[in-house]
C-alpha cells in the first residue's frame, strides 16, 4: 500500500495530474504523484460473462408489466413497462455504473432517455423520461434514481422503454439472476443495502452499519459487543449519511432525498431537522467543515466536480475538486478537528484526498484502496482522531477498513467486517 502526500508548489502541472483533476481552480501543481499498490485483496470483478446483477429499473416492491412486439424498435427485446399511473413514477439505475448519456431528442425517437455504462462493454437505456434526475459522469449504485416516466419523444403513452445492452446491441434482459418473459408482471427486487458509518457507542471508533434500502426502509448500525441498533428511517431512494447534527457528541444518521433535494436529519432524540441544498443529481455529503463540533452538510454536482458545502449559519463555499465517474467523501484527514475532501474512483479504486491546513495549504495524497464494483465510506477506525479509507462490497457485503501505518509500522492494517446483505 502506498500513499504519497502532495504539497502545492509553483510549478507546472503534471499531465496525470491534469487528468485527475481537470477542473481545479488555480494553476496547481503537485510536487508528487504516486500510483501506489493494489487496494486490498478482495474478490475478483464480475467476468464478461457474467455481467453485473441487474434488477429491474424501479424501487425495491414496485410491481411493473414489461412487453414488446415483433416491430419494436430497436429491437424486439427491448422493454416496454407500464403498470396503472405510471407517469411520474421514479426510475433506478439497474446496476452500478456511470451516467454516460443524459439527452433530449424532442419529440422523436427515444425524447428523453438516459445510458449508464456498467463496464466490460455493458449498459442500460432508459428513455421516454418526463424529468432527468442524473447528469452525465454521476457514478450510480444499484437502485441510484435516474429521472421520472413518461411519454417524451415518438412515445404514443406514458411507459418506461428499458433496454440491456452489449456493446451497443440489445440482448434479453435478465433481472435478479433470472431472464425476463415479455408480458410478465414481477416485483422489482432492487432492493439492495448501502452502506453508512459512524460511531454508534460513543467510544471514538467509527462503527459500520447498513441502509436497508427496501420496502420497510431503514438502518441497523453494528456496535462491537452490543445489540445491534435498529432504526426505521427514510424512504427506499434516499442516501445514507450520518454526523453529529447537534454537538452533543453523538452520531446520528440522516439522509439527503434527491426528489425534494434535502436533507432530512435525525437528532439523538428523533427529532428530525430538514435542509433544502443542491440539485436533484447531487450527492450528499456531511463533515464539521468548520471544526465547531457539529457536523454540516454538502453537496457535490458530479457533471461539473463542484462542492458546495454550507455552514450551520446558512452560509456556504464551493470546491471544485475530482474528475468524472468520481464519488464524494469527506473525512478529517490531519487530525486538526475539520473535516476536508476527497473523491474516489472505481475505474482506479483509488482515494485523492484534499486536505487544508490551518495555514490555507493545501495538500493531496493519493490511496489506491478496493475494487471497481466497491463503495467508498471513511472514518477514524482506530480512534486516534484522524480518519481512514474503506469500502463496502456490495456483493459480499463487506468492509474492508484500511488503518493508515503508524509507529513502526510499515504497511497499512486491513481490517474486514461482513455486515449488511449481499447482491451476489
Amino acid at each position: 500500500m502506498t500513499t504519497t502526500v502532495c504539497t502545492r508548489r509553483a510549478r507546472r502541472v503534471p499531465r496525470p495530474v491534469r487528468l485527475l483533476l481537470p477542473l481545479m481552480a488555480g494553476a496547481l501543481a503537485l510536487s508528487c504523484l504516486a500510483a501506489g499498490t493494489a487496494g486490498r485483496a478482495g474478490a475478483a470483478t464480475s467476468p464478461v460473462s457474467a455481467g453485473p446483477d441487474y434488477e429491474m429499473p424501479f424501487p425495491c416492491g414496485d410491481a411493473w408489466n414489461g412487453s414488446s412486439r415483433s416491430y419494436h424498435s430497436p429491437s424486439p427485446l427491448s422493454i416496454d413497462w407500464n403498470r396503472d399511473n405510471d407517469l411520474g413514477a421514479m426510475v433506478v439505475a439497474a446496476a452500478p455504473g456511470v451516467v454516460t448519456s443524459v439527452v433530449d431528442l424532442g419529440d422523436r425517437s427515444y425524447g428523453r432517455y438516459i445510458v449508464v455504462d456498467h463496464g466490460n462493454g455493458r449498459s442500460t437505456l432508459y428513455a421516454h423520461l418526463s424529468a432527468f434526475w442524473s447528469t452525465p459522469g454521476e457514478a450510480v449504485d444499484q437502485g441510484t434514481p435516474l429521472g421520472l416516466v413518461g411519454s417524451s419523444g415518438g412515445s404514443t403513452g406514458p411507459h418506461l422503454h428499458f433496454e440491456e445492452r452489449l456493446n451497443r446491441v440489445d440482448h434479453r434482459s435478465w433481472f435478479h439472476r433470472t431472464p425476463f418473459t415479455m408480458g410478465s408482471t414481477q416485483a422489482s427486487q432492487n432492493c439492495g443495502d448501502a452502506p453508512v458509518v459512524g460511531d454508534w457507542d460513543g467510544n471514538g471508533r467509527t462503527n459500520v452499519g447498513i441502509q436497508h434500502r427496501s420496502t420497510a426502509p431503514g438502518f441497523q448500525l453494528k456496535r462491537p459487543g452490543r445489540t445491534p441498533l435498529t432504526i426505521p428511517f427514510g424512504w427506499r431512494t434516499d442516501q445514507a449519511l450520518s454526523g453529529d447534527w447537534d454537538g452533543d457528541g453523538t452520531i446520528d444518521i440522516g439522509v439527503r432525498r434527491p426528489s425534494l433535494q434535502q436533507f432530512v436529519l435525525r437528532g439523538s432524540r428523533g427529532r428530525t431537522t430538514t435542509i433544502t441544498l443542491g440539485r436533484v443529481s447531487d450527492a450528499g455529503i456531511a463533515g464539521d467543515w468548520d471544526g465547531d463540533g457539529r457536523t454540516d452538510v454538502g453537496v457535490w454536482h458530479p457533471s461539473t466536480r463542484v462542492f458546495t458545502l454550507r455552514r450551520a449559519d446558512g452560509s456556504t463555499s464551493t470546491v471544485t475538486f475530482g474528475s468524472l465517474g468520481d464519488r464524494p467523501v469527506a473525512g478529517d484527514w490531519n487530525g486538526d478537528g475539520r473535516a476536508d475532501l476527497g473523491v474516489w474512483s472505481s475505474s482506479t479504486s483509488t482515494f485523492t484526498l484534499r486536505t487544508v491546513a490551518r495555514s490555507g495549504a493545501v495538500s493531496y495524497a493519493r490511496v489506491r484502496w478496493g475494487n471497481p464494483r466497491d463503495l467508498p465510506v471513511a472514518g477514524d477506525w482506530n480512534g486516534d482522531g484522524i480518519d481512514d479509507v474503506g469500502v463496502w462490497d456490495p456483493v459480499t457485503a463487506t468492509y474492508w477498513l484500511r488503518l493508515t501505518p503508524t509507529g513502526s509500522q510499515r504497511t497499512a492494517v486491513t481490517r474486514t467486517t461482513v455486515w449488511g446483505t449481499p447482491r451476489g
